[in-house]
């Protein structure tokens, strides 16, 4: 089945994404599943688009996220891989138990709520992703008043099917948003 391309696909999260959060984790998570495929071979366009349109649904359906967006990737004629790891992604909430089934859905499940910790951090010590120093993050993992709607047991399961510690996970992050700073 055919992908967008990356111009529709931002064509798209500016069509349903108005809020610049939303916007700007669609292409942070995009940015670190890029890397997650470079490591594990797999197609970058589709990990890349995959991190994109995670959430296109969100900002106006919250409560039944990802249902809407997966009735529309399926419309669209998007790969089931994508499809799979959007729904995955939500494994745990508003109904969704499918656990992930790919390297592609256990990186996005993985990195979803991570992205959140590194953006949070950001936000309180404004230094580059890639100059962010591994110890730091943990430690903010490990804080849960600190970006406290992260659910971190959602990035333990994510890591655990992708089989790898989440102390690698954070390394692999900081390396791989060094091309989103």
């Amino acid at each position: 089945m055919p992908l967008p391309s990356r111009d529709v696909a931002r064509q798209l999260i500016e069509q349903h994404v108005t809020d610049y959060y939303q916007r700007y984790h669609a292409r942070m998570v995009a940015t670190a599943l890029e890397g997650y495929a470079a490591l594990f071979a797999g197609d970058p366009e589709l990990w890349y688009l995959t991190g994109l349109l995670h959430d296109i649904d969100f900002e106006k359906h919250p409560d039944t996220h990802p249902r809407e967006s997966l009735g529309w990737f399926r419309n669209w004629g998007y790969p089931d891989e994508l499809i799979h790891a959007v729904e995955a992604h939500a494994y745990g909430y508003n109904g969704f138990a499918t656990p992930p089934q790919t390297k592609l859905a256990a990186a996005l499940l993985a990195t979803d709520e991570l992205c959140g910790i590194f953006y949070a951090y950001r936000k309180m010590n404004p230094v580059p992703y890639g100059e962010m120093k591994a110890g730091s993050i943990k430690k903010k993992i490990k804080d849960t008043a600190f970006a406290a709607k992260v659910d971190r047991a959602t990035i333990t399961v994510g890591c655990e099917h992708l089989g790898i510690t989440v102390d690698a996970h954070v390394e692999n992050l900081i390396k791989f948003l060094v091309a989103f700073d």
